[in-house]
């Protein structure tokens, strides 16, 4: 107990692929979670007070923090992946393409510019 919480979040790699919206969305989600590290430090810090006005044993302290540690990251999980969600249907039906969409695109309009290229060289 007491030790300092460092939350490292990994971007995934079709990141580049999110519209602006999407990012935002994300940090607000990103900070949202750092105001629960926040209130994890003011409940390590209120266990410990209880343990050492006697009010629980140490044991306990200990399990209910890890209790509220684990619930905190199964509803972060589920609430990041509950926005990803609604992001991607959002996007969706906004028709907005994704990055994957535009570069699919970019390299059939290169295979065909050069297909054209090699008819316009025959004679």
């Amino acid at each position: 107990m007491g030790k300092k919480v460092e939350i490292v979040v990994q971007e995934p790699a079709e990141e580049a692929e999110r519209s602006p919206l999407y990012e935002a969305t994300r940090k607000v989600l990103l900070a949202s979670i750092g105001a629960m590290a926040l209130a994890q430090d003011e409940l390590e810090q209120f266990v410990n007070k209880l343990v050492e006005r006697g009010q629980i044993a140490e044991k306990e302290g200990k399990k209910l923090v890890r209790e509220a540690m684990d619930k905190r990251r199964k509803e972060t999980k589920k609430a990041e992946g509950e926005l990803d969600r609604r992001m991607e249907e959002l996007l969706a039906r906004m028709n907005v393409p994704r990055k994957s969409d535009i570069d699919a695109l970019s390299a059939k309009i290169a295979a065909l510019t050069k297909k054209v290229d090699e008819l316009k060289k025959e004679p």
